[in-house]
């Protein structure tokens, strides 16, 4: 069972409670440069859980919160804290792909039920794959090679690569390559949380490519974006990205931003009825437009809060309640379920930075990828 909060013990004692409560982990970067994808992570998820009155499944529901500051030793003594010490019921955030990795073992051996909102590694959606670990986000690869197809799609010829070199990074390269058929003039792999990229502008303006393909989340990608525009790259050659530009680093970016194409499985711009409801209430609790990570906060509030009105309680039965309500509940996104890797089956989507009078704002341009499933659940033994 899931235990009861402190103030539940003597209430149950007396027979006078039926109903449980959850103890939610959220673990996330808090500080230091990506903080901001963090933050929109918590919010997502505590606005969800607002609009479900404080509870998930109908169980008053208490959330604990962890700085994994983007380092898998901090990441490894906070989930070892939420297991072994607040017993929680469920992990929600798990971080970048690198603090997820760096987690993987302990979750697996504790069974406990982790719900990762900002990363998709290509070891867990293949043969590294577990029961109790899901990622409500994105198989890293998935964005990219969405990029990659539109790549394709557009004649592009030539195409020069550049990512952080950790985990993810590697995975969106991947991605990309998967789907695009020309020429990758170099594959350039620069340092996490890396600042200045004059250096490497200069080789990618020797290089002469017709585009760019990039993967810089957070503040990398507002040092990156500014700096390739101010070293004159921008608009004269295209920029293909992923997680660069979005609503954590737009409003930093601004007119810097102007012409750039996003793949994202979601943006503020999407049009669904879920997704206006959603947009809405964000900018209205926190005066900002969320991006993709409060989105998959959001969601992973909603799809828990399906799952547990599955389960009565039973924590045993949690993990096969995920996978089912994953194609249940109604994502802000659109199409959603988990594939036999406990990883989404989604759409893909194109967004361009578009100036308007004196604002930049995104615009749904195509959907390159539909209903797509990762290329490694093949190698996941479950089922």
């Amino acid at each position: 069972m899931f235990k009861l909060s402190r103030l539940a013990v003597g209430a149950a004692l007396c027979a006078t409670l039926s109903a449980h409560a959850t103890t939610i982990g959220l673990m996330a970067p808090l500080s230091g440069p990506q903080a901001l994808v963090g933050q929109d992570q918590v919010d997502g998820f505590m606005l969800a859980l607002e609009q479900l009155g404080g509870k998930l499944g109908g169980q008053a529901t208490t959330v604990l919160k962890e700085d994994d500051q983007l380092k898998p030793e901090i990441g490894q003594q906070a989930v070892r804290k939420f297991i072994d010490k607040d017993k929680v019921d469920v992990i929600v955030g798990l971080s970048f792909s690198n603090v997820l990795m760096g987690s993987l073992p302990r979750l697996a051996e504790s069974g406990v039920v982790a719900i990762a909102t900002n990363a998709g590694p290509s070891p867990i959606a293949g043969a590294s794959c577990k029961a109790n670990v899901f990622s409500v986000a994105w198989q890293n690869d998935g964005a990219a090679e969405a990029m990659g197809k539109l790549a394709q799609d557009k004649g592009v010829k030539r195409v020069y690569l550049m990512a952080p070199n950790y985990q993810a990074g590697k995975d969106m390269v991947t991605g990309f390559k998967r789907f695009f058929k020309g020429t990758v003039v170099d594959e350039v792999y620069t340092q996490v949380n890396q600042p200045d990229y004059s250096a490497e502008l200069a080789q990618l303006q020797q290089a002469k490519p017709d585009a760019v393909f990039a993967f810089y989340p957070g503040g990398m990608g507002v040092n990156f974006v500014k700096q390739m525009n101010q070293a004159g790259l921008l608009p004269k050659l295209p920029l293909y990205s992923v997680f660069t530009v979005d609503g954590t680093t737009l409003p930093s970016l601004r007119d810097a931003a102007a012409g750039t194409i996003s793949g994202a499985m979601w943006d503020a711009a999407l049009d669904t009825p879920e997704n206006r409801k959603f947009v809405a209430a964000f900018e209205a609790k926190y005066k900002r437009t969320p991006s993709e990570y409060a989105a998959t906060g959001f969601d992973a509030a909603n799809l828990l809060d399906a799952a547990l009105r599955k389960t009565g309680g039973d924590a045993g039965k949690l993990a096969a309640a995920v996978k089912t309500a994953g194609g249940e509940f109604k994502s802000v996104r659109g199409p959603f379920r988990f594939n036999n890797n406990n990883l989404p089956v989604q759409n893909y989507y194109a967004f361009e930075a578009v100036k308007q009078g004196a604002n930049v704002t995104i615009k749904h341009v195509a959907t390159p990828l539909k209903d797509h499933s990762d290329a490694y659940h093949a190698q996941c033994a479950l089922r």
